[in-house]
């Protein structure tokens, strides 16, 4: 949640929250944790279970995990079925972007597990390296912003996205593929990637993933920097991703009520701790939640 409060007319404050609308009243980091926390509930994995509509593809056990001998995770369970979106919200420092840090290896596990996929082709990737997650498990991780290589046509970002692909051919053969269902890039392929808008930024930065085939997204705020029309258009994709090409998606998204109207499944974390999970429509519905993260 953002610290920059700016005066307003009335003798208040403004400040922006994690929804599209405003609010009269700052309310600190410090207090929508302790608010949060006080509306915790106890998520069983019965509970979560449920949620997946299914076996899970995703699944954490009890993970412990942070950076060097700092704990920010702290015995952290989540389930997510084969295409299916959850989206993960909560005041900063809670641990959203961590878990997403901790199933694609950018981070220290202390303790628990992760697995992807179900049955017996299920893999514990728990203490697996960024590239055999994406080269064994099919799990991609798409940056917050400003990953692209601005000094590198749209092209050359594309194929740098196959660099596990075993030819370059492959690598190219894929690239063509996202040319083939994004034409807004395709009539871009030769531009350097500085010259594009924040919406195409973010598109490559997507489909960038897209070249190595994925079953598992990890998005880290999709919506950041974005102008409100790329923000419908990343979206859309996302929900095309999902709906259309079965992927997996979890997601972090400063504005919460946007990934919730996406998200299947939406989780609100605290301290490093799951304290409340439902659908996405039942935590838009939560007024406690409604009123913290969704601007009242």
């Amino acid at each position: 949640m953002t610290n920059q409060n700016t005066p307003n007319p009335a003798g208040g404050r403004n400040v922006r929250g994690y929804g599209s609308g405003g609010v009269d009243t700052v309310i600190s980091v410090d207090e929508v944790t302790r608010q949060v926390a006080a509306i915790a509930q106890e998520v069983s994995s019965e509970r979560l279970d449920e949620l997946c509509e299914g076996e899970p593809f995703v699944r954490i056990e009890k993970l412990r995990a942070g950076y060097g001998q700092m704990e920010i995770l702290h015995e952290i369970d989540l389930r997510v079925g084969r295409k299916q979106s959850l989206c993960l919200i909560g005041p900063n420092g809670a641990g959203k972007s961590t878990v997403l840090h901790a199933i694609f290896g950018f981070n220290r596990i202390f303790s628990g597990s992760i697995t992807v996929g179900q049955g017996d082709s299920a893999l514990d990737v728990t203490r697996l390296s960024p590239s055999d997650k994406l080269a064994r498990a099919g799990i991609a991780y798409i940056l917050q912003d400003r990953s692209v290589f601005g000094g590198m046509t749209v092209e050359e970002n594309l194929w740098m996205g196959g660099f596990l692909k075993n030819q370059p051919a492959e690598a190219k053969r894929a690239a063509e593929a996202v040319f083939d269902k994004y034409p807004r890039l395709a009539a871009r392929r030769k531009h350097q990637a500085k010259v594009l808008s924040g919406g195409e930024r973010r598109l490559l930065e997507i489909s960038r993933a897209l070249v190595m085939n994925p079953e598992v997204l990890l998005v880290d705020e999709p919506s950041i920097g974005l102008e409100p029309r790329f923000i419908d258009m990343v979206f859309e994709i996302l929900n095309d991703l999902q709906h259309n090409e079965g992927k997996t998606i979890i997601m972090v998204e400063q504005n919460a009520k946007k990934g919730l109207e996406f998200a299947d499944i939406g989780y609100v974390l605290v301290s490093g701790q799951l304290a409340i999970a439902g659908t996405g429509r039942e935590l838009l519905e939560n007024p406690k939640v409604g009123e913290l993260f969704l601007g009242g």
